[in-house]
């Protein structure tokens, strides 16, 4: 143990010295020392250092492999660790160079460079001086051979202790390592070990690539190596996704998407922003679309008074990529992984920031390390207050953290306290499965049972599922009478939108294609409440939540510069068409089934689908149960809706990699 120990040591001091080199060599004129920085990167290193070390003993309680135990076990250690190390001179060395060359620590696309070898050589040799780096990579290896042989030929001639204290110690000194490769203390259920996201929380970017470990950015970005996009195809869509967003100054050569969106002065205050992102909110499942089960009174009634979109549709199924749509206007189409998990892809400029003079806030009632979902939040929304189950009062309910009712409540709570303008996020999660409704709303909240068949006719499985549906219509009850309460609501723009649906029957609420296509899946509420603020309405256009961010920022006034797929739904001057050669742009919803591999965009009237794997494409009627007819006029329906879902779909894989903060 005493080896081992000094061998993680050895390598713990490599890697903190290499940060130290990165620092010393990149650190920005004026920018003082940041102890914070080399803390988290201690930490990330441990896990590498803590890994080696745990993997020691695991190999060592195999009698022949253990130098203690077998003398000719030693040549195998005195080969294997400084080959090790070799291995962490490399990775340190490229990663050195790598930040150098793109200010970008190591990741796995520089595995691309491969493609041409030969002409990446050439540009190593003539910028880097290689002769020299391989020099001193031998050298370093020598001398790391040396000592590793010292160090097993001096501990092996060391007194043993007592084997009834040395089982005690073994077992400490294992679980110590374990901890160290965990990263953190677990100290509640449904927190998740050190993961890369966690460096963004330094919220600033050389502090966050000066804490990353190299080796596990490289894993890290392992499946996401390639770009995913294919720049001439985005070209080619350009001038037809340009013409739709209405970009007044179109450059095909450098795709610039960008759209600067200002309004006259106002003498009236900046309104706040709650946007609450509802975990799994079916439309079809709610009272708004005619349930006979009457799930969700209560919301109806908010719809009724405000400005409610009927026809609202999440890009993709899941809360990560839902989330990710919704503060970055881009369609996570990222395969097979989600683009939060993209370390590539962690830098993405977002309307929020317009919002200058507002406080940013985020609540969870679980872990925000979930799906790395940090990395999105803290490295991209300025002085943004995140709030995660340890920072409330309220006991945790289940793995996903605190009761919507409490994290709801708690955030009402520190809200009424701002003397700013604020912009806040509320993340829900109780309607999911294991679908818990806390002991302590009983006597509030009361269950209620319906029959297999009625449960399965309009969409649920159980009435734990359906009462979990219910229950979330009872916490947002909760939350807007404990505001109406507040000084802050008068003045604040609500809005609720589903994360994503869930796919199932939709029965006789909708026609067939609803329920045949999955598009249930997709389609969820979204509702801009605020009474005092705008005249209700009830909206059946097509639209995403791509569109959230550019509406609320229209409804608040606030200039906005805007980079990605999203629209202000209330501008009717927006569906117009900048480009001459496309009739009136219509509303549009892009839709991309990472399961089933298929992508679409949903009509006023129909849903045209794509198989990625084998081309074939598919248009359904979303109005009533009839097929499409065939005629000329469909078929240029199709034809449309299938270039348009091209270029929807190239110029989102473009994006995500490509939208960087302002």
């Amino acid at each position: 143990m005493r080896w081992i120990f000094s061998v993680v040591l050895i390598f713990l001091a490599t890697m903190t010295l290499f940060r130290f080199i990165l620092f010393w060599s990149y650190n920005p004129p004026g920018k003082a020392f940041t102890g914070s920085a080399f803390i988290m990167g201690l930490r990330f290193d441990l896990r590498w250092a803590a890994g080696i070390g745990l993997a020691m003993m695991i190999l060592c309680t195999i009698p022949f492999i253990n130098p203690f135990k077998n003398a000719a076990a030693r040549r195998f250690w005195n080969f294997f660790l400084p080959l090790l190390f070799l291995v962490l001179l490399i990775f340190y060395g490229a990663d050195y160079y790598h930040f150098d060359y793109l200010h970008q620590r190591l990741n796995a696309t520089v595995l691309n460079y491969l493609q041409d070898a030969g002409i990446s050589f050439n540009m190593m040799k003539e910028s880097y001086p290689l002769f020299k780096i391989s020099t001193a990579l031998i050298l370093f290896v020598l001398l790391a051979w040396i000592l590793f042989r010292k160090l097993l030929f001096r501990f092996q001639h060391q007194t043993v202790i007592s084997p009834k204290k040395n089982k005690l110690l073994f077992i400490i000194f294992f679980l110590l390592l374990v901890q160290c490769v965990i990263g953190k203390i677990i100290v509640m259920p449904g927190q998740f070990p050190l993961r890369w996201s966690d460096a963004y929380t330094l919220s600033d970017d050389f502090k966050a690539n000066l804490a990353l470990n190299p080796m596990q950015s490289f894993f890290s970005s392992l499946s996401f190596r390639k770009p995913g996009y294919n720049l001439n195809k985005v070209k080619a869509f350009y001038p037809m996704m340009a013409g739709r967003l209405g970009v007044r100054q179109p450059d095909s050569n450098h795709l610039n998407f960008e759209r600067n969106i200002s309004w006259p002065a106002t003498a009236s205050g900046k309104p706040n922003v709650v946007l609450v992102i509802c975990e799994s909110f079916s439309a079809y499942k709610s009272s708004m679309y005619g349930s006979p089960l009457n799930t969700t009174p209560y919301f109806a009634q908010l719809c009724n008074n405000g400005i409610f979109f009927d026809r609202c549709f999440t890009p993709a199924y899941g809360t990560a990529r839902g989330v990710w749509a919704t503060i970055t206007g881009i369609p996570d189409v990222e395969s097979p992984g989600t683009a939060s998990r993209n370390l590539n892809a962690v830098n993405q400029h977002t309307i929020i920031n317009d919002f200058q003079g507002y406080n940013h806030f985020y609540f969870l009632g679980g872990s925000a390390t979930w799906a790395n979902i940090r990395g999105l939040l803290t490295n991209n929304i300025g002085d943004l207050k995140l709030f995660e189950e340890q920072d409330f009062k309220a006991a945790h309910l289940d793995t996903w953290g605190i009761s919507d009712k409490n994290l709801l409540l708690e955030a009402n709570n520190r809200l009424k306290l701002q003397t700013n303008p604020f912009f806040a996020i509320i993340q829900t999660a109780d309607n999911h499965r294991p679908y818990s409704i806390p002991g302590e709303d009983e006597h509030s909240f009361k269950l209620i049972h319906f029959s297999t068949d009625s449960l399965k006719r309009f969409g649920f499985d159980s009435n734990e599922e359906m009462n979990a549906f219910r229950y979330t219509d009872f916490c947002y009850q909760q939350f807007i009478e404990a505001a109406q309460k507040e000084k802050y609501f008068d003045n604040t723009i609500f809005i609720f939108v589903g994360d994503h649906g869930i796919r199932g029957n939709a029965g006789e609420l909708f026609p067939r294609s609803w329920t045949e296509q999955g598009l249930t899946c997709e389609h969820v509420p979204l509702l801009f409440y605020a009474p005092k603020l705008i005249k209700p309405n009830r909206i059946h256009e097509i639209c995403s939540q791509v569109d959230i961010l550019p509406t609320v920022a229209a409804l608040a006034k606030i200039p906005y510069t805007n980079t990605t797929f999203g629209r202000d739904l209330l501008d009717t001057a927006s569906l117009i068409s900048s480009f001459k050669s496309l009739p009136p742009a219509e509303n549009l919803a892009f839709i991309f089934d990472e399961g089933l591999k298929t992508i679409g965009l949903v009509s006023d009237r129909y849903y045209f689908l794509k198989d990625l794997k084998s081309g074939k494409q598919q248009m359904v009627a979303l109005t009533d149960n009839s097929p499409v007819p065939q005629n000329l006029q469909t078929e240029n329906v199709k034809l449309n809706l299938s270039r348009l879902t091209d270029a929807f779909y190239e110029t989102a894989l473009y994006m995500l990699l490509n939208n960087k903060k302002r």
